[in-house]
């Protein structure tokens, strides 16, 4: 039975996630809740998993093409990657937030917290890019000659191949990055956004809970602690497979 618990946890808990953006859209009769409204846990998750889920094979795409033999994307690749390296996060949001709506066509006005992910994740992007390229370089090149000498075509040497055994050897680097970009979502209350950090600050700001810092900040320390470890338990059950 455990080993069934363990087989499905994983995919029952993704499903969880079309069901959650479901009810908060409006399903099954309830008030559909705009994204800009959502705070607390909620929205820390919200844009945790949606960065994760975006930034994860942008970063792949920019990890082959910095290793790309055409110069123009090879040089693009790289161009992005250490641009955005070199910018603090907190002035990607920013920027997120005020010129990403000039830049979109007129009348088109993304919610709040679309521009929050969009900068989370162009900024993860760049660092699992470098990430998921050093699990690339590990790859002997004689397998990759192997499989050519068979006949697979590149695509297939890269997605059967190369792929595979890259982002396994990766594993511990890219969930340490999910890591950082969980805790990093910290940052959404400097750019007007209501996260659980946020939150707890409301929270302190009641007379009733006046003085009770040091409660309300070990029980947020713990919230993330479970999270970031419960990341963290996956990364090495995944590498023992």
């Amino acid at each position: 039975m455990s080993r069934f618990l363990q087989r499905w946890w994983g995919l029952l808990w993704l499903l969880t996630l079309p069901l959650i953006a479901w009810l908060l859209l409006g399903g099954l009769f309830l008030k559909a809740i705009p994204l800009d409204d959502l705070s607390g846990l909620i929205l820390t998750l919200l844009v945790a998993i949606a960065s994760m889920i975006l930034s994860f094979p942008l970063g792949v795409l920019l990890a082959l093409g910095r290793q790309s033999e055409l110069p123009a994307i090879r040089w693009l690749s790289i161009g992005y990657i250490e641009l955005l390296r070199g910018l603090p996060l907190l002035g990607i949001l920013f920027m997120a937030q005020v010129m990403l709506p000039l830049i979109l066509p007129a009348g088109t006005r993304p919610e709040r917290v679309i521009r929050a992910i969009a900068g989370f994740t162009l900024f993860a992007a760049a660092y699992l890019a470098e990430n998921v390229r050093g699990g690339l370089q590990a790859i002997p090149k004689g397998q990759i000659e192997a499989a050519r000498a068979l006949g697979l075509k590149p695509i297939f040497v890269l997605l059967l191949i190369v792929l595979p055994q890259a982002l396994k050897a990766v594993i511990p680097a890219i969930v340490g990055q999910f890591i950082s970009l969980f805790k990093d979502t910290s940052l959404l209350a400097i750019v007007g956004l209501v996260d659980l950090l946020g939150m707890a600050g409301s929270v302190l700001a009641n007379p009733k809970f006046i003085g009770d810092y040091p409660e309300v900040y070990l029980f947020l320390a713990f919230i993330y602690w479970i999270f970031c470890y419960s990341m963290s338990l996956a990364s090495r059950r995944l590498e023992q497979r």
